[in-house]
């Protein structure tokens, strides 16, 4: 079986031992039943991974042996934002797990109109820390060491007002004239926009239309708003990036 993955927080040193953080000292040895002298590999988001090696497992904790530094980076060669509107349940978490595995450097959540979920305060706060989760776990499955970041969740009005960084901005559109075939190789960063269960309103639109989002389409057939990020990635990808 591959050798398993796992994110740590702390630094790594080479021959230094460490504890594993109780979520994956739990997944080893409860999970995948992993034994003393079973490798492992580490990454904190720093860049590269660590091979290492179990070196004691008990009730209480598991320790690993970290041991040489492999630089390797498995990043997209596309800078891509993803602005997604949040969605119920497990679509959320769907989404954001593919958008991780194709690449995705940054995700912000915001509120649309039609978004079926509405989150604040602590509620908000136990879903970023939730979807900070996911997005972690990708990492880990798909080879990634670079860990995207899951900014704070706001209203699409405040985030369209704001001042943004230079970037190529889409918006994922039923109906829109322009499909991904039309467009040039991007030179600069991506912002992909997408909407919620219910879409965006023709007034959203029309406000990401003024601070430079160009409505895109995917073909003649309305995808779920699970379906809709990973499907748009794949196909940046396809066009322009390491597919």
């Amino acid at each position: 079986m591959p050798v398993p993955r796992f994110f740590v927080s702390a630094s790594l040193t080479t021959g230094a031992p460490l504890a594993l953080p109780e979520s994956a000292a739990h997944h080893a040895a409860r999970v995948l039943r992993l034994r003393v002298g079973d490798a492992v590999t580490l990454f904190n988001g720093e860049g590269g991974e660590y091979a290492a090696v179990l070196a004691q497992i008990d009730k209480h904790r598991v320790l690993v042996d970290v041991g040489s530094h492999n630089a390797v980076e498995r990043e997209s060669p596309l800078e891509v934002t993803l602005i997604q509107s949040i969605s119920s349940g497990e679509r959320m978490d769907t989404t954001l797990q593919k958008a991780v595995e194709l690449g995705v450097r940054q995700v912000i959540p915001v509120m649309s109109e039609r978004s079926v979920v509405r989150l604040q305060g602590a509620r908000a706060d136990k879903r970023l820390a939730h979807w900070q989760q996911v997005v972690i776990s990708a990492c880990e499955q798909c080879g990634r060491n670079r860990v995207p970041e899951i900014r704070q969740l706001v209203p699409l009005t405040a985030f369209l007002s704001a001042p943004r960084p230079q970037a190529l901005r889409w918006v994922l559109t039923p109906g829109a004239e322009s499909k991904l075939r039309d467009l040039s190789r991007p030179e600069q960063p991506i912002e992909l926009l997408i909407g919620p269960e219910g879409g965006f309103t023709e007034v959203e639109v029309e406000k990401a239309r003024a601070v430079g989002f160009l409505p895109l389409c995917l073909g003649p057939r309305v995808l779920r708003t699970e379906t809709a990020a990973p499907a748009l990635l794949a196909s940046v990808l396809a066009l322009w990036g390491d597919f």
